[in-house]
C-alpha cells in the first residue's frame, strides 16, 4: 500500500496506519518495542445495548498488535453520581491505565471501533488529548474499512511491557460544567451543540434517560450527519456544515454535548477535522443535566 501522510493528531486511514505497521515490522508490533518508537493500536468497540459485545468481538478478532479499552472500565468510572451515564474517569486512574497499555508522551496511537469512531474511539482519543497527549488519531472508518481493505485480523493478545503511569493530568479548562451550561442559558444560539439524534433531541423518543428534550437554546447537530458510507466526511463539507451553526461564535467557545459524553466526542472530532479548533465537552451532558430536577428542559425543534 502507499502512504497517506497525517498528523497523528485527528484522523488517519487505512493505508496509512497499514504502512506504518508494515514498515515498523517487529520493532513496532513487538512487546519489547520503545515509547518512542511504538505504534500503540487500541480497539475500542462498545454497544450501548449490549457492554459486553465489544470485549468479547476482540476476543474473536482485532487489528494487529490492538489492545482493547472498554468505554464503561476504561473510559469512564461508572462508581460516580450525578455526572451522567459515562462519568469522566479519574486523572490519575486514567494516567495509570495508558501506562499499563504502554502508552507515554512520544507514543503513535491510533484508536479504532466498529465503523465509524463513535463508539468509542473519539471517546478515547479526546481523553488522551485532555491528558495532553497529541499523537493521536483515530482509524477513519475502524475495524469495518480494514476489513474492507482486505487486511487480515488476529484473536492473538500483545503482551506489552506496562510503563510508569502517563505523566499528565486532564486539562478541566477542556471540560465545561453544569454550571457553566446554566449560566449561558440566554447567549445567542450557536455556543451549545448536541450531537444526538433528532428525535432524542426534539424529546419524541428517550431510550436510555428519565427525562426527555434538551437543554433550551442548543442546536442540534446529529453526530451521523457528519459520518458518510461510515467514514468522517471531507472537511470543507464538514466546515461548511458545521460553521453555519456556530453562528457568530468562536470555535473556542463552543460547547458539545450529547446524552453522556460519548458521541459528543466524535462531534468535536468533526470540527477538529473541519479546522474549528478549539471547541469544549460537557462530559455530564444531557444524562447528567437531567439528574438536577431544578435544571430547565425544552422540547421540540
Amino acid at each position: 500500500m502507499t502512504s497517506t501522510a497525517f498528523s497523528w493528531t485527528a484522523l488517519v486511514d487505512v493505508a496509512a496506519l497499514a504502512d506504518a505497521l508494515q514498515q515498523g515490522g517487529a520493532r513496532v508490533l513487538d512487546a519489547r518495542a520503545t515509547a518512542s518508537t511504538a505504534v500503540r493500536v487500541v480497539d475500542a468497540r462498545f454497544s450501548l445495548g449490549d457492554p459486553q459485545s465489544g470485549a468479547q468481538a476482540y476476543a474473536q478478532g482485532h487489528l494487529p498488535g490492538a489492545l482493547y479499552a472498554d468505554l464503561n472500565r476504561d473510559l469512564a468510572d461508572m462508581g460516580k453520581r450525578g455526572q451522567g451515564r459515562h462519568p469522566l474517569p479519574d486523572s490519575a486512574d486514567f494516567a495509570a491505565r495508558l501506562g499499563q497499555w504502554g502508552i507515554a508522551p512520544e507514543t503513535r496511537v491510533v484508536v479504532y471501533d466498529a465503523g465509524d469512531g463513535s463508539m468509542a474511539a473519539a471517546r478515547l482519543w479526546w481523553l488522551l488529548r485532555l491528558i495532553g497527549h497529541r499523537r493521536v488519531a483515530v482509524l477513519d472508518g475502524g475495524l469495518a474499512a480494514w476489513q474492507a481493505a482486505g487486511l487480515a485480523l488476529t484473536a492473538e493478545v500483545p503482551q506489552v511491557p506496562a510503563l510508569p503511569p502517563y505523566p499528565g493530568q486532564f486539562d478541566r479548562s477542556q471540560i465545561a460544567s453544569a454550571g457553566e451550561v446554566a449560566a449561558r442559558l440566554k447567549h445567542a444560539p450557536g455556543w451549545l451543540l448536541d450531537a444526538r439524534a433528532g428525535e432524542r433531541f426534539r424529546g419524541e423518543v428517550e431510550p436510555l434517560d428519565p427525562i426527555a428534550g434538551h437543554v433550551p437554546g442548543a442546536v442540534n447537530r446529529p453526530f451521523a450527519l457528519n459520518v458518510h458510507d461510515g467514514r468522517l466526511r471531507p472537511a470543507a463539507d464538514l466546515q461548511a456544515a458545521l460553521r453555519p451553526l456556530i453562528g457568530t461564535h468562536d470555535p473556542g467557545q463552543v460547547v458539545l454535548m450529547c446524552g453522556s459524553g460519548v458521541t459528543a466526542c466524535h462531534l468535536l472530532l468533526a470540527m477538529e477535522v473541519a479546522g474549528l479548533h478549539g471547541a469544549r465537552i460537557y462530559a455530564d451532558s444531557w444524562s447528567g443535566w437531567v439528574s438536577d430536577s431544578s435544571r430547565p428542559v425544552a422540547t421540540g425543534p
